[in-house]
This record gives structure tokens, C-alpha cells and sequence, in this order.
């Protein structure tokens, strides 16, 4: 329990600790009588002694009284927790807590530096108003100039920040708990289809990128997860490919292989006949390398050396102006892989565990256009479906112009059991 003391004795001890000759005859000091000379002391949930000041008796009590019965309900905060700097906490306590890779740590860190601290960095966590909240979230586009998705990954990480400022009891509420978050703004992809993609193959010039871009479109790799394949993570028995590391580039740090962003990267996608064919072709072209830096890494510069990133876009960029086809990205392969699959009418749970998204809602977001035409096929398909039983109970003969006849559809003739 909490008592209270008066704060201007020169010598104080708890109600139930003994009193010794030392702590007898108090002496007031000049202070005694002026000001705040009522002190509360409590404990807080942990055991540590909490005190404040106050002006009178009644008030030190009543603050007891209220702190003691919110420890009882659990909604107890440290009165002084809450004068961490946003700086501070978002450093020491938000962006350790995040279950994130270097390269992620460094990215996230860069955005807080970039545009919360310059705003918020010295002010108290507890200082800010939802109405500043909101303002804020405004500036990252009238003041910083961002666009497109940025705005609302930036307002993320903050969100984020005082989040677990509430979750730890540092504040009661966050102040963009009743602001919405600025839209996700995201420009539908336009991938290339597979004729396009054969025309980059068989424009290539050089075994390493043909190879390299047949691959991505039919496994859809991130361009680190490409270039960090090892031969030993393909099953050429059960067709598979397990996909646990990615090649990655870091100022200061040059090219290391790390771990994959998520736990949702972590995969192992089935491959098709054709897919083990290219692979086990390619590596009796192009052997492993035992020794270097690319060491077991199906693909490699000379020398065992290592592929970055910049030059799998350079050769991308220069074999489609040798095909005559717009400049494509690489990622743009990986989106080419999404969109087969949404086109053959697989689900977005299934696409999402292909590509190692976070969540099904990530693909969603990025493949809706898609999703809606994959939409428009499934109601051709039934149209058809219905036509042809219709006609064949009727007595007539089916003909393509009662629907459309999806490509998946055998050539041979079906027999069914109609009901009288």
C-alpha cells in the first residue's frame, strides 16, 4: 500500500519501520509549510517505489488511492514512463522489439530518422495529440514530397512505434488510434506475357541471363533469392525447390547472403518437368562452382564471383532493347510468374505461399486487376459449362459460339449421364 509522507522533514521512514534515536525531533527546513510538501510513495506493479508531490494531504491520498486501484484493474501506467523522448523510444525500445533482418532494421531506422524525428524527435512520447497525429501523416506528402505507397509504409513504422508505446504501458493511448492511415496508393502491374518472355530468352545474350529470366518466370524468385540459389536446394526427385536465403547488397557491407525478409519467404515451391529440364540443363553447361565466393550458387560471374543486382538489371534492360520490347524491371518477371497463376485460376492463398508473401491481403493489393479478369474467366467457363449440358439434353450439338471453350479443356469427347 502507498502512504504519504510529509516532503519537507529532513528525515523520513515508512509508517511501519521502527523509528530510532537518529529519526526522532523531525526539523522542518525553510520550505515546511510553502508549496507542494505532501509526498505520495507507492509501488508499482513490479515492486519498485514510485513517489509525487503534491500541495496538500488530501490530494498525495487521492492520488494513491487512484494509483492503487489501477493497479488492481491493470490499467496502471508509470506517470513518468510517458516523458521518454519519441526519439528515444522508437531507438531503445520499438526498432529492437521489430523481428526484422539487418538490411530491414537499417531501412526502418532510415525512414524515422528522415521524417519523424526531425518533427517529433525531442518532444515527450505523451506530448502528442491526435490532431498533430494527423498533420504529421499530411506532411510525409506536402513537406517531404512522398508518393505512391511510401506515404502509407512510413506512417506504418510510426503507428507502429506508439503502438507499443500503449501495448507497455508507457501511454494510455496512441494518438493516431482515430486517424486513418494515408491510402495505399498502388499503380496496377502490367507484366509481360509469355510471348514476351520468350522473346527476352531468345534474345539474351549470354547462356547465364537466358537461363536466368526462363527461371524467374516460372518460379517467380525475388531477384536476391535468384541470384543466392543453390544447386543442393533443388529435389530433382520430387521436383521441388526450397527457397531459405537471398543475396543481398549493404553499404558498408558489401555482398553477404542473409536470411529472407520474412518467415513467410521460407518456402518450398513444386516445380514443373520443364523447370528441373532448364536447371539440370544449365548445370551440365555451366558446373557449380566448388570454391570462391559463389560457391554452390547456381548461377555466377566468372571466377565463381558473385551476381549483383545492378547487373541482372543492366543485362535486362539491354536484352530488351535487343528484343525490341519496352524496358522491363526484373521484378516484373516475378509479377509475370503471379500472373499465370491467377489466369490459371488458382487461389490467392495458393499464390501468396508461391511467392512468400506476408499475408494473402499483400496479394491482393498487388494483383487485384488481375484477380477481377481471372474473375471474368470463371463466368465464361460456367456460361459455357451450362450451354453445352443445356444443348446436349435438348438433343442439339455443342459449337464454341454457345461459350467460351477454356484452353484447359481436353480434346477428346465426353460422355455424361443426364437425368430424365
Amino acid at each position: 500500500m502507498g502512504y504519504v509522507a510529509d516532503r519537507w522533514h529532513k528525515t523520513r521512514h515508512r509508517p511501519d519501520e521502527p523509528e530510532c534515536g537518529e529519526h526522532k525531533g523531525k526539523v522542518a527546513t525553510k520550505g515546511h509549510g510553502k508549496g507542494k510538501r505532501w509526498q505520495a510513495r507507492y509501488d508499482d506493479p513490479t515492486g519498485r517505489e514510485v513517489t509525487s508531490v503534491w500541495a496538500t494531504k488530501v490530494e498525495a491520498e487521492r492520488e494513491i488511492t487512484k494509483q492503487e486501484a489501477a493497479k488492481q484493474t491493470g490499467s496502471w501506467l508509470d506517470p513518468k514512463a510517458g516523458r521518454v523522448t519519441v526519439e528515444q523510444f522508437a531507438r531503445n525500445t520499438w526498432l529492437p522489439a521489430q523481428s526484422i533482418i539487418g538490411r530491414s532494421e537499417t531501412e526502418y531506422e532510415g525512414a524515422l530518422r528522415r521524417y519523424l524525428f526531425p518533427e517529433w524527435g525531442h518532444r515527450e512520447i505523451r506530448s502528442i495529440k491526435p490532431s498533430e497525429a494527423g498533420a504529421w501523416q499530411k506532411l510525409l506528402v506536402s513537406k517531404y514530397g512522398l508518393s505512391g505507397s511510401y506515404p502509407n509504409r512510413v506512417a506504418r513504422y510510426v503507428r507502429g512505434v506508439f503502438r507499443l508505446a500503449v501495448i507497455d504501458r508507457v501511454i494510455s493511448v496512441s494518438p493516431f488510434a482515430q486517424i486513418l492511415a494515408p491510402a495505399l496508393e498502388s499503380s496496377a502491374c502490367h507484366p509481360p506475357d509469355v510471348a514476351e518472355v520468350y522473346q527476352l530468352v531468345t534474345a539474351a545474350y549470354h547462356d547465364r541471363y537466358a537461363t536466368m529470366i526462363e527461371l524467374d518466370a516460372l518460379t517467380g524468385l525475388r531477384s536476391g533469392e535468384l541470384r543466392g540459389l543453390r544447386l543442393s536446394r533443388i529435389d530433382f526427385l520430387r521436383r521441388t525447390m526450397l527457397v531459405d536465403q537471398q543475396l543481398v547488397y549493404e553499404k558498408g557491407k558489401g555482398m553477404y547472403f542473409d536470411e529472407l525478409k520474412t518467415g513467410a519467404g521460407l518456402r518450398t515451391l513444386p516445380l514443373t518437368q520443364e523447370t528441373v529440364d532448364l536447371i539440370a540443363a544449365y548445370v551440365a553447361r555451366n558446373p557449380v562452382p566448388a570454391t570462391g565466393p559463389g560457391a554452390g550458387l547456381i548461377f555466377t560471374m566468372p571466377a565463381a564471383g558473385l551476381i549483383g543486382e545492378s547487373t541482372i538489371d543492366y543485362a535486362l534492360k539491354s536484352i530488351c532493347k535487343r528484343a525490341n520490347v519496352e524496358p522491363r524491371h526484373w521484378h516484373e518477371l516475378r509479377h509475370h510468374y503471379a500472373s499465370v497463376l491467377i489466369g490459371g485460376g488458382e487461389n490467392p492463398r495458393v499464390v501468396q505461399q508461391r511467392l512468400g508473401h506476408k499475408d494473402v491481403l499483400t496479394t491482393m493489393r498487388t494483383y487485384a486487376h488481375l484477380f477481377a479478369e481471372a474473375e471474368e474467366k470463371t463466368r465464361d467457363v460456367l456460361d459455357a459449362a451450362w450451354a453445352d449440358v443445356r444443348k446436349a439434353a435438348s438433343g442439339a450439338e455443342s459449337s464454341e459460339t454457345s461459350g467460351r471453350i477454356p484452353e484447359s479443356r481436353g480434346h477428346s469427347g465426353v460422355v455424361a449421364q443426364l437425368r430424365a
